[in-house]
């Protein structure tokens, strides 16, 4: 991939965002062969952009390879990971997904469910900018926290 085809400039103030650190982590950390190492933050961050033209070279129907599941993965553990952070409990996440693409994310704290997205057309997985990316990390983890703050004897289990 060249430079001028990335969707994320190497300035976008999303980047310097905890989410994106935390993102950014995941994503190294699930690189067995370290070609992430390398890599700056908005490269390793790029693939999560779907911009209209991507979109468009992506079938309606198909299957996700590993390296989508990957991401959705690493997506939703940076929040946990930040989850973790805010409140000082371990935070875990769940995948069942179909070799379709469908199926469910979950992350639990203690016995509380904190998160449950129901996955459809995982080979899509994206978003239309960084910041909506962001945007939506955001929304996540702070109804996870409030979910939590609500009953917080359930999460400490």
């Amino acid at each position: 991939m060249q430079e001028q085809e990335l969707a994320i400039s190497d300035n976008d103030p999303v980047l310097g965002s905890q989410f994106a650190i935390e993102l950014v982590r995941q994503m190294r950390a699930i690189d067995p062969y370290g070609t992430y190492d390398d890599w700056p933050a908005h490269k390793i961050l790029d693939p999560f952009v779907l911009t209209k033209e991507r979109l468009r070279e992506l079938p309606l129907v198909g299957d996700p390879d590993e390296i989508v599941v990957a991401r959705v993965q690493a997506f939703y553990n940076a929040i946990a990971a930040l989850v973790e952070a805010e409140c000082g409990l371990r935070a875990t996440t769940f995948f069942s997904l179909s070799h379709e693409g469908f199926g469910r994310a979950l992350m639990t704290v203690g016995k509380l469910v904190v998160m449950d997205r129901a996955l459809r057309d995982v080979h899509r997985f994206g978003f239309p900018s960084a910041s909506k990316m962001k945007d939506e990390a955001d929304k996540l983890l702070s109804v996870a926290l409030e979910i939590i703050g609500e009953h917080p004897r359930v999460a400490g289990m």
